[in-house]
């Protein structure tokens, strides 16, 4: 369910989110920040948005094994899902951004994704005269790079998901949770090893971990984490991204190589792809198909109220 809201959560995430001194949230900047998200104009061809990528209808990503931008141009990755990164500590899957604002930028001049200089997007938003007005309201003046970074991050701390019936079961309610979903949880939490990695309000620890997924004859596909840390324990190492409103659609993982949520449970059940760099967390789980089913149906109690704007 997608709603408009009040900057307060939802039941489940914590009050507290961090936000930047520099760059406070504010109504007018949220609304700017929501007007780029959804506006071609930041794509070289006029063809691709924010949204394009990460639509709200597919819980704030594509559907795609790999994000498609201008010109059909393919990249490496899945398009993450952005639900609740106001929350998150470093982004993308390698963690290469440490904050909401330099993340923002980023697809904007990938020249496989949106592909234009930021130059030329500051001298369209100044050719726009309500754009302009926008700007001098949140910012008291023209368009401008930072502008253009705090307001679109602004937007994206709004986008949260929760009041899920696994939140409402937390919080009290016993039959918010289906008998089969109750016994999915105690899976999840206990044989199945999942809330290690999986854990707080927004189930991840924000960390990275190689699970061997991209690893094929000995090789990874994707170097991950250790181009950006420089160490090599690092290698084949992504984001643990949230597990909320994962049962919105595949495909899953950071290379978009396991279609469906019972393909995922099906790989962490033999304990991943062996490599020398294989998290110690990753064993073999041997759950039988009824505990499968049941961790399957616990999965889809993660979706709840996505919130975003004002």
């Amino acid at each position: 369910m997608l709603a408009a809201g009040p900057r307060t959560p939802p039941l489940g995430l914590d009050a507290y989110m961090p936000i930047p001194e520099s760059n406070p949230l504010t109504a007018e900047k949220i609304s700017l920040g929501r007007k780029l998200f959804f506006d071609p104009l930041l794509s070289r061809d006029h063809t691709v948005s924010c949204a394009t990528c990460h639509d709200p209808k597919l819980g704030f990503t594509d559907g795609e094994p790999v994000a498609v931008g201008v010109s059909g141009q393919k990249g490496t990755r899945r398009t993450p899902r952005l639900i609740n990164r106001g929350y998150g500590k470093l982004f993308f899957w390698d963690g290469r951004a440490p904050t909401l604002e330099d993340q923002v930028l980023q697809p904007i001049r990938n020249p496989i994704e949106m592909a234009v200089s930021l130059d030329e997007v500051v001298a369209r938003l100044e050719a726009d005269a309500a754009y302009k007005t926008a700007f001098h309201d949140a910012f008291g003046r023209s368009p401008g790079v930072e502008g253009l970074q705090r307001a679109l991050a602004s937007y994206v701390r709004t986008i949260v998901s929760g009041n899920s019936p696994y939140d409402r079961f937390v919080a009290g309610k016993p039959d918010a949770l289906t008998p089969a979903q109750r016994r999915g949880l105690e899976i999840f939490r206990g044989k199945g090893n999942c809330a290690v990695c999986h854990l707080g309000p927004n189930l991840t620890d924000e960390e990275f971990h190689n699970t061997g997924v991209g690893w094929k004859d000995g090789a990874s596909g994707d170097v991950g984490r250790a181009k950006t840390s420089g160490d090599a324990a690092d290698m084949g190492a992504f984001k643990t991204p949230t597990l909320r409103e994962v049962a919105a659609g595949g495909p899953y993982m950071h290379d978009g190589s396991l279609g469906t949520l019972a393909d995922v449970i099906e790989f962490y059940d033999k304990g991943g792809e062996r490599n020398p760099h294989l998290s110690r967390e990753m064993q073999r789980l041997d759950l039988a198909a009824p505990e499968k089913a049941d961790l399957l149906e616990f999965l889809k109690a993660l979706s709840g109220e996505v919130r975003e704007g004002l």
